[in-house]
């Protein structure tokens, strides 16, 4: 198994100014990301008229849409440190609109329904990672079918629990390994608990390959207060606990390795069971 790749997820926490946006990338690459993502949504194509109607919160909303204009800079940013460009469209033109810009699609759980979004990001024959929170199985089959026969070839399925934040008895990190015995794809997680011992147990054995996470830069995002975003030093020292581990797995094959070699003959000797062995003795000398 590779080392799990890190997506920080920005969401409404930009406050739509673009340098913010830049911060969140920058600090992204710091802590040890992969992948930066974004939300391209129009409130008016988010939420049906007749709920826009009734509720100034989802009105509200309006002020966290991600101008389309930043697209080109923030994507050029990740290119420069190296890391990869996402965003989640929620209307249709946004898979166009994103097309010349991301490295792969994300699409939300509470879009997994929507057959003609899966489909036409799908056929941009670009990377899809789907998020399955609230779904059942025969949903999740559908949309995977959908996916499919539309020519998405690279697919990852994150299981999901879009309760925020999420309680760590109802994480049933468990579905990881449902989802890739059923499906066959990379599997992983999309985090809404904030606790590092979840991260670690998806990773370490559930096998998630990829971990999503909420990040914010300051507490002071929009959504900082529903409990669900990281701070950078806070998922900074998880990935680096998760990605040291990697370091320590070797080549498997049982031999002395570089720092032991100098103790070596410092074992008992076989002859009478003192140490070091006999050769060592002769010509020893303390410093």
């Amino acid at each position: 198994m590779a080392k799990p790749i890190f997506i920080a997820e920005v969401s409404s926490n930009h406050h739509r100014d673009l340098e913010r946006c830049l911060r969140f990338i920058d600090t992204a690459a710091s802590v040890g990301c992969d992948s930066v993502k974004f939300q391209l949504f129009r409130i008016d194509e988010l939420f049906a008229p007749e709920i826009l109607e009734k509720s100034p919160m989802h009105r509200a909303r309006k002020g966290w849409e991600l101008p389309s204009e930043f697209l080109p800079p923030l994507a050029l940013r990740c290119r420069e440190l190296g890391i990869k460009f996402s965003c989640t469209p929620f209307y249709l033109q946004a898979v166009e609109e994103l097309l010349p810009h991301v490295d792969f699609y994300k699409i939300a759980s509470y879009e997994l329904l929507w057959s003609d979004l899966l489909t036409a990001c799908a056929r941009t024959g670009k990377p899809v990672v789907l998020s399955t929170g609230m779904a059942t199985m025969g949903e999740i089959r559908a949309a995977v079918a959908t996916l499919r026969a539309a020519g998405c070839a690279d697919l990852t399925l994150l299981h999901c629990v879009s309760g925020y934040p999420t309680p760590l008895d109802q994480c049933n990190l468990a579905a990881i390994r449902t989802l890739a015995d059923e499906f066959g794809c990379q599997t992983g997680w999309s985090d809404h608990s904030v606790s590092p011992a979840v991260i670690y147990r998806a990773v370490h054995h559930w096998n998630a390959c990829m971990i999503e996470f909420h990040l914010d830069l300051d507490g002071k995002g929009e959504e900082f207060e529903a409990g669900h975003c990281w701070l950078p030093d806070q998922i900074g020292e998880v990935i680096a606990t998760v990605n040291g581990g990697w370091s320590c797995d070797g080549s498997g094959e049982k031999a002395p390795v570089a720092i032991e070699l100098p103790d070596r003959e410092w074992r008992a000797d076989p002859e009478d069971g003192l140490r070091p062995l006999m050769a060592r003795r002769k010509n020893w000398m303390p410093k």
